[in-house]
């Protein structure tokens, strides 16, 4: 488990926006936070921000090259945090002054004044076969070997898998969510957290689960909702409609 940092009020949380020209959603967003027209304390990315952004890959990065500059630019001004999902990895070098953390670095620890807070994206403690499926894929001898595979096939595998990627319903309502993650998470982050918050699973719910509140977020990609870090008297997170404050 990573080292703490400090949440402060007013940060922005946002996962799972799974940006592509199919989705560009986000980067209005982005654009009102980087022109200061919003403010936010901090902004905590939690995962798969992106739908295809693979470090080594230099065609994940030429096709996202607007959002990573605009995000460099916001992290000028403020402290980003990422945490990686499985979506956009290895990220170490493309962002300017972000902090990094890859999977292997959460569940991420923090505070938020009395409170002890871990935040992942989502895809960890998994069954012994996608545990495999995800060290394989952020391998970066296979991820370079896959650069030039794409490279000198014309990019075929990565437009194929965009065009899995525009087709994939990502907005579904996972039956049994609760008894799941109760069986995921039970017992293993006893008197660790206060709060334990990840994305992944697009579900938008919080509940109990043994002595800590366990908050999965919207994804931004489905319904545009982001969340504020409140005031301590306050629920913990206010969620935000993007779509309605932007105007759209």
């Amino acid at each position: 488990m990573s080292h703490s940092f400090l949440l402060k009020e007013g940060a922005f949380v946002i996962s799972d926006a799974h940006y592509s020209p199919h989705r560009p959603e986000l980067k209005a967003l982005l654009e009102e936070i980087d022109a200061g027209v919003l403010k936010p304390s901090q902004l905590i990315l939690m995962g798969d921000i992106f739908d295809t952004l693979f470090g080594p890959i230099p065609y994940t990065l030429d096709g996202n090259q607007k959002m990573i500059d605009l995000l460099n630019s916001i992290a000028q001004k403020i402290e980003v945090i990422y945490l990686e999902g499985n979506h956009d990895f290895c990220l170490e070098g493309v962002f300017e002054n972000i902090k990094i953390y890859p999977l292997a670095s959460q569940p991420l620890s923090c505070k938020y004044n009395d409170k002890k807070i871990l935040l992942a994206h989502g895809d960890f403690g998994e069954d012994l076969g996608y545990k495999i499926y995800t060290s394989l894929i952020r391998n970066r001898f296979i991820l370079t070997c896959l650069k030039y595979i794409d490279l000198f096939g014309n990019h075929f595998i990565l437009k194929k898998l965009d065009t899995y990627l525009q087709k994939k319903e990502d907005c579904n309502n996972f039956e049994g969510f609760q008894r799941y993650i109760t069986t995921r998470l039970d017992k293993r982050f006893s008197n660790s957290c206060d709060y334990f918050i990840e994305g992944h699973f697009h579900q938008n719910r919080s509940f109990g689960v043994d002595d800590f509140t366990y908050i999965n977020l919207a994804a931004f990609a489905c319904n545009q909702r982001y969340f504020i870090v409140q005031s301590p008297q306050e629920e913990l997170l206010l969620e935000v409609d993007a779509s309605k404050e932007l105007g759209e």
